[in-house]
């Protein structure tokens, strides 16, 4: 049984997924566990213990499972920042880079009221392309960022370091080596 402050110890492994050669850091474990949920929300939230933040914004899709868990948690609203074409109304879009080309993320267009206090939320941080289009959508509606929480980091793939370049606070409750 997992201890109970390890978060390491909730997410399965999945050698091979969804390419050879990549070690897919499977969170669905994490989430099916309550204490592990419950210790990973208080822990995603404990930088901004006692802060103001009236929206939590989270990107697609892990991101939603933990993030809606985070805005109950705090009595927040909650903004999900999407791929291209997924949201109804009218949105502002944001392109980001990829390993192997490029993809859109989108937010509706009042998701966020300028001045709102928003906490970004995913589950894993890799390269930051899609947390820095999700920062910058935010930005472009006028937000301020709180900063940035993450289940996983990857820190060879370099994620943390560029939200941090960009003024990022950034807390991540475990850590992976490799990508």
């Amino acid at each position: 049984m997992p201890t109970a402050n390890d978060i390491k110890d909730y997410i399965r492994t999945i050698p091979d997924f969804p390419k050879p050669g990549i070690m897919f850091r499977d969170v669905t474990t994490l989430f099916k566990q309550p204490r592990g949920l419950r210790i990973a929300v208080d822990q995603l939230l404990h930088p901004w213990s006692g802060s103001q933040i009236e929206k939590v914004a989270a990107l697609e899709a892990r991101g939603f499972v933990i993030g809606g868990a985070v805005a109950h948690q705090i009595s927040a609203g909650f903004v999900l920042i999407r791929k291209r074409g997924k949201l109804p109304g009218r949105t502002l879009s944001e392109s980001y880079e990829l390993e192997y080309g490029s993809e859109i993320m989108e937010i509706h267009d009042d998701a966020v009221m300028a001045g709102e206090k928003v906490l970004l939320v995913d589950d894993l941080l890799a390269t930051g392309g899609t947390a820095i289009a999700g920062i910058h959508l935010l930005e472009r509606l006028g937000a301020e960022i709180a900063g940035c929480a993450f289940i996983i980091n990857l820190p060879a793939l370099g994620g943390r370091q560029r939200l941090e370049e960009m003024g990022m606070q950034v807390h991540c409750l475990c850590e992976f080596d490799g990508d």
